[in-house]
């Protein structure tokens, strides 16, 4: 298996791509902690990964703390001996679907200030421990705001570049450790929960919706958790140990360009 012997520690693995993130890596012979503010969220991830033979903890861990991040980390330590992933699938609320000349400057910096706060926090907290062990891989999530211009997005946008950026910055820090750090961009996943509940509370207009963002993508199709979840796989095996400082766009093609106006021809 492709993370055998590989201890994972996942935040926000209650929500629906963390938790897909984290049964991947158990699938693939990882131990792994999952983290987060909801502990029956978590436990019902944990327990779907031992039903399947894996191998995996609960603990209840604010991802904006810094000093609850350190401590939960010297536990896994403690427990497991090395940290050798860490993947920040948290989530925070966005202000979307106003036009940046209106949106308030509060609604416009607070994804910014969240995203980018987390994230470094623990991922800070992740890159100590590897410089000392001399290896591991650090991992975030962003969405298509980060590769192109995308209107009504507010401060989530910029907050995705931000994101990216950090992202690569970190690695070339990192990189003569031994440590690895890399970005994962997403188009946004219908099978997600965030979809599934607005299709189910708004179909009339969320179909319309996804099938316009399935238009843009090159491939004519949105990518599902399992997409991101194998691209993570893969990213966190020594299959890919000289991929670093770069994020890796599973869009379907979105921010190489949009192709809504691309169609399939039945003559092809």
């Amino acid at each position: 298996m492709l993370l055998q012997n590989k201890n994972a520690v996942i935040y926000g693995a209650g929500g629906s791509l963390g938790g897909a993130v984290a049964k991947a890596f158990a699938s693939a012979g990882a131990r792994v902690f999952l983290t987060g503010r909801t502990i029956s969220s978590l436990q019902k991830v944990a327990d779907e990964i031992v039903a399947a033979g894996g191998h995996a903890q609960v603990d209840q861990v604010d991802a904006l703390d810094e000093r609850a991040i350190s401590n939960h980390l010297e536990q896994v330590i403690q427990q497991a001996g090395t940290v050798d992933i860490s993947f920040n699938a948290t989530g925070v609320d966005v202000v979307q679907n106003i036009p940046l000349v209106d949106i308030a400057a509060d609604d416009f910096m607070s994804p910014m200030t969240l995203m980018m706060r987390t994230r470094f926090l623990t991922a800070v907290a992740a890159g100590k421990l590897m410089m000392k062990q001399g290896s591991g891989i650090i991992l975030s999530l962003t969405a298509t705001p980060g590769g192109i211009g995308y209107p009504f997005t507010g401060g989530f946008a910029p907050a995705c570049c931000a994101i990216e950026s950090f992202s690569s910055n970190l690695a070339s820090e990192l990189g003569p450790y031994g440590v690895r750090v890399v970005n994962i961009r997403s188009a946004g996943s219908p099978d997600s929960s965030i979809f599934k509940e607005a299709i189910v509370s708004n179909q009339q207009d969320m179909e319309p919706i996804l099938r316009k963002m399935e238009s843009d993508t090159m491939l004519k199709k949105l990518p599902l958790m399992a997409d991101i979840a194998n691209a993570a796989v893969f990213l966190s095996s020594d299959m890919a140990g000289m991929i670093t400082g770069v994020t890796v766009d599973v869009t379907g093609g979105t921010t190489a360009g949009l192709n809504y106006r691309v169609a399939k021809t039945k003559h092809l």
